[in-house]
């Protein structure tokens, strides 16, 4: 009686080299979604804390650093877990959660650019009420002919 394994045409390591070490069915997709749900809890505390201390500070509302660049560096440092989780994935053939993790990454990282982008102040368009010039009068009044200030000239009409 012959074995079912010398019926397969080629050699054992022919053979060996054709399976596909991937996971097969719905493993792979359901690994994603568990990943991306578990980081969307995992991630929402650190972002909760930070925009709580960056919106109401004890010591009143205040632009240093930490409140400038908080947010910037939160979003930043939670994008490098599953961009490492991407790369681990997808190099071992988990394309669906390799696929999820590179999404969640991209969005991390595009939230921390406008998070940059917003916290930087617009030098052409500064609304801060302490920086603003009063506008010049448009009409100059004319010279004082009384040879007095221009208070005296203001209540004498001319």
């Amino acid at each position: 009686m012959t074995r079912p394994e010398s019926r397969l045409p080629g050699r054992p390591d022919e053979r060996a080299a054709s399976r596909s070490p991937a996971p097969g069915g719905c493993a792979d997709p359901l690994l994603g979604l568990v990943l991306v749900l578990a980081e969307s809890v995992l991630g929402a505390l650190p972002v909760l804390v930070v925009a709580a201390t960056t919106l109401w500070p004890p010591h009143g509302p205040s632009r240093g650093f930490v409140d400038t660049w908080g947010p910037t560096l939160v979003l930043a440092a939670l994008a490098v877990v599953p961009a490492g989780l991407a790369v681990a994935l997808l190099r071992h053939r988990w394309h669906w959660a390799g696929g999820a993790q590179v999404l969640v990454a991209v969005a991390l990282c595009a939230a921390a650019l406008t998070s940059a982008v917003r916290e930087r102040p617009d030098p052409w368009r500064d609304h801060d009420p302490a920086r603003t010039v009063a506008p010049s009068p448009a009409w100059d009044s004319p010279p004082c002919r009384s040879g007095g200030d221009n208070d005296e000239c203001a209540r004498s009409g001319g």
